[in-house]
């Protein structure tokens, strides 16, 4: 029986999300067997804390990239969004839920700025925002210096209600940054998977001309992704600080290479045109977690986490670029012929 090209495209997405369910289970059984104090329910839920911030702008980052671009500026963002809350409520009194909105509406102007170049100035997403990424920490860190505080303390003493967004548990157990990345994740897979926006954003990615051509206002669009992506990086960055209970400008520095890795484990194309939103939040989980089990279990010094991240995003990007060459298709369907697909 025939079966359309999106049909088989979803049973691919579909069957590798369930590998990425499969290898989450699978490390915690290694890292459960090695030292069983992971498994305890206080130990693994407070691993949230360490991961939220790669999962929730995971999430989002998606959107830029299955529209063929790329956003490495995002962890900048994230540290622009606490120093503008520290600042705006520290030295210029501002209320502090009036200026954690400051702190969005700045990371979505950054993201709105860089979108324009890259939608509407043709310039290449990943030169726009790798500028970005030293444009707004060179902000941040000169906002740092406005306040009274030295920089290199950071920002603290912020009231309980404010911290109280990293350390509420829902029923006392389960921590409110799960209930924030749960919560996220819907929002993200109704509006990437089961809304008119998200099926323009695929368009865009699948065949930008065909876009642009079928009548829908494509720069906007990706536009739009990027001020998305910025406003997850914002709302990390307020959750960050109010786990950490101080605002810096450098915090968050090392998110880029593993929220990147994310969204490509996750099955996101980084030519465009193809993402999930459950697969790049079960690859955060599964790159989160493999960063909290490494140093807990087999004491690697948390210096080094990057270098099984870089490898694992080395593997994925090879591992699709052989899968889409003709001539290693040929030659796994000769060896392989049960695997070779279905019949057309």
């Amino acid at each position: 029986m025939k079966q359309s090209l999106f049909g088989r495209l979803g049973q691919k997405a579909k069957s590798w999300e369930f590998v990425l369910l499969l290898i989450l289970i699978l490390e915690f059984i290694i890292f459960g067997a090695k030292n069983p104090k992971f498994l305890m329910p206080n130990v693994l839920l407070g691993s949230i804390n360490d991961i939220i911030s790669i999962c929730i702008i995971s999430l989002f980052v998606t959107f830029v990239m299955i529209t063929g671009g790329i956003d490495i500026q995002v962890a900048s963002i994230v540290g622009l969004t606490s120093i503008v809350v520290g600042v705006t409520w520290q030295d210029f009194g501002v209320n502090i839920w009036a200026a954690c909105i400051i702190a969005i509406i700045a990371a979505a102007l950054c993201g709105a700025l860089s979108g324009f170049f890259v939608a509407y100035c043709g310039v290449q997403p990943m030169v726009v925002t790798l500028g970005g990424s030293f444009l707004y920490s060179g902000i941040a860190l000169l906002i740092s210096k406005l306040s009274a505080t030295q920089s290199y303390k950071g920002i603290s003493g912020f009231p309980d209600g404010f911290t109280q967004i990293a350390s509420f548990k829902l029923f006392g157990v389960i921590p409110s940054q799960v209930l924030i990345f749960a919560g996220l994740t819907v929002i993200a897979y109704l509006l990437l998977h089961r809304s008119k926006y998200g099926r323009k954003v695929f368009l865009i990615g699948i065949n930008p001309r065909a876009a642009e051509y079928s009548g829908l206002n494509s720069r906007l669009i990706i536009l739009s992704t990027y001020v998305l992506s910025a406003i997850s990086a914002a709302i990390a960055g307020i959750v960050l600080t109010s786990y950490l209970g101080t605002a810096k400008s450098d915090i968050g520095m090392t998110f880029t290479l593993p929220i990147i890795t994310a969204v490509v484990l996750g099955g996101t194309l980084s030519t465009g045109g193809r993402g999930s939103v459950i697969g790049t939040a079960l690859a955060a989980l599964v790159i989160g977690i493999l960063r909290f089990g490494l140093p807990l279990c087999f004491k690697i010094n948390t210096q080094y986490l990057d270098i099984p991240v870089g490898l694992l995003l080395l593997i994925v990007i090879t591992g699709r670029a052989l899968s889409a060459n003709p001539k290693v298709i040929k030659l796994m369907a000769g060896r392989f012929p049960r695997l070779s697909g279905l019949k057309s």
